[in-house]
């Protein structure tokens, strides 16, 4: 039988660079050949051999719902009749700021965009025109969107500044992030004692979704909000992957429920907003917001920035995720998934270590959860691939990377999931 994901594949690495539109997707990082998707439904897709597998990564998150979602689907298809795309204000778009302003209360302002990196790259423009300066600290193991001054890995002590992980950025660009070790409370304080009156912002993922599941402790956040309104500088919440993900209010409410008084200075926001379509945001109070081009000196632009069916789709989505009893079932499925892997693992006599908030969750072959990215850098990469290939050739697709989170829908059931336990059970006992 000829497999038609490795003769795409082929075909696509000859007009597309690496194959793929995005690095990840490549498999490089765990090998073999990446799936062609040809169509999903609920908690499924089929590839293009027409094998079904359990999808565990949701397009990265946005599917909180499921593929296909008959309320979601029946909004997209009513939005398309009225048209793609004006250029112009759309009622929906006011319609799904004041969703949004309703869920998050942290912001009084929004801007719509259309994808994460332009979110964050907007917001850490803003943080800068807002206060007039030009520092900023984000953390190693951050991933904030493959914008120029974003893109850098830490240095060899504090107050290194970071070097650029891609060609193609010049070394002034980041000369002004500082990137510092997350979790680490005392680098953060130095930081601040030596560069706080230059710091324009802290940027930070709250639960870092790229070195796969990491939290910030609640001392640790405490400290970020706590120093920058001592220094005068913004913090920026990166929720693109946590927004509507982890709780109904984002990543933000979890610490709020811990930290009297918390709130972010500004929101960055991504994946389920738009329900799968292309849309991002960013929004903060009116005093920060109203900095922005037409209305002040920070300029920010796009045209297809609060698109009328991508609009459609997260408000729908937006409306969904907010019925009765949907977080307490989300977070009850993600749990028992995460329980039932580790207890597998040990049954297997494999190292392992997971956390879950919400609907996103991560694990580590590993034998506690790490705190930092350097921790993270210690999990078993030929364990893990191992695992994955092996959940992947029995119809279990998880995310094909040791530092990527996953993420679990509404669509998913129970059978699902015990299914899914039942198979990593069949795999770790050949990891030994």
């Amino acid at each position: 039988m000829t497999d038609l994901n490795q003769t795409y594949f082929d075909r696509a690495r000859k007009v597309i660079p690496g194959g793929v539109n995005s690095p990840v997707r490549a498999f490089r990082a765990v090998g073999g050949t990446p799936r062609f998707v040809r169509r999903a439904e609920g908690a499924y897709f089929w590839d293009e051999n027409n094998k079904k597998y359990i999808d565990y990564i949701g397009s990265w998150g946005p599917m909180i719902l499921g593929h296909g979602n008959p309320v979601v689907v029946n909004a997209v298809q009513e939005a398309l009749k009225d048209g793609f795309s004006f250029g112009a204000p759309t009622l929906r778009e006011v319609e799904l700021v004041e969703e949004i302003l309703k869920i998050m209360p942290s912001m009084e302002m929004v801007r719509l965009v259309s994808s994460g990196t332009e979110a964050g790259m907007s917001a850490l423009r803003l943080a800068r025109g807002a206060t007039g300066r030009n520092k900023i600290i984000k953390f190693e193991g951050c991933y904030h969107g493959h914008a120029d001054a974003l893109l850098v890995k830490a240095g060899s002590g504090l107050a290194t500044f970071g070097n650029p992980t891609s060609a193609g950025v010049p070394a002034e660009v980041v000369q002004h992030t500082l990137v510092l070790e997350y979790n680490n409370v005392s680098q953060l304080e130095e930081a601040f004692d030596l560069h706080g009156k230059e710091l324009a912002c802290v940027m930070i993922e709250p639960i870092a979704g790229n070195m796969n599941f990491v939290r910030a402790s609640v001392e640790f956040m405490k400290r970020c909000r706590e120093l920058c309104t001592q220094y005068g500088a913004l913090l920026v919440f990166d929720e693109v992957m946590t927004g509507f993900r982890v709780a109904l209010g984002g990543a933000q409410s979890v610490y709020a429920a811990q930290i009297p008084g918390f709130k972010p200075d500004i929101t960055v926001m991504g994946k389920v907003i738009g329900g799968g379509m292309p849309l991002a945001a960013f929004g903060g109070s009116r005093a920060v917001m109203e900095q922005l081009a037409p209305l002040g000196p920070v300029y920010q632009a796009g045209t297809l920035s609060g698109n009328p069916v991508a609009t459609a789709c997260g408000l729908a989505t937006l409306k969904e995720i907010q019925r009765p009893g949907f977080w307490e079932s989300l977070t009850q499925r993600t749990q028992s998934l995460v329980k039932g892997l580790a207890s597998v693992a040990k049954e297997a006599g494999v190292g392992f270590t997971g956390d879950s908030q919400g609907g996103m969750f991560g694990f580590f072959l590993l034998p506690e959860l790490p705190v930092n990215y350097g921790q993270v850098m210690k999990s078993d990469g030929q364990k893990f691939n191992h695992l994955f290939h092996g959940l992947l050739d029995k119809g279990v697709y998880i995310a094909p990377a040791l530092y990527e989170a996953g993420f679990v829908s509404a669509a998913h059931t129970q059978a699902d999931i015990d299914e899914t336990i039942s198979t990593a059970h069949d795999v770790m006992r050949t990891m030994k």
